[in-house]
């Protein structure tokens, strides 16, 4: 099986720096748990739709500047 020419890539990291916000904040917030929120920003999970949503919203921003397509 071949892999993927893109994948999903996020700035969650760099916005929760921003922000002044722990991964424990931002998970809380968002309903996960922190590992959750540590998986999302090393890149080895992707979130579903619903809460990719809840991130970009916390963060007052779109979706799609808080999570992009890059090639892999």
């Amino acid at each position: 099986m071949s892999k993927p020419d893109k994948i999903v890539a996020n700035c969650v990291m760099t916005c929760r720096k921003a922000h002044g916000v722990t991964q424990q904040d931002l998970a809380d917030a968002v309903g996960v748990t922190r590992q959750t929120i540590i998986a999302i920003e090393k890149g080895n999970y992707t979130p579903s739709v619903l809460l990719a949503l809840k991130i970009a919203a916390h963060f007052k921003r779109s979706l799609e500047e808080v999570f992009y397509l890059k090639k892999n």
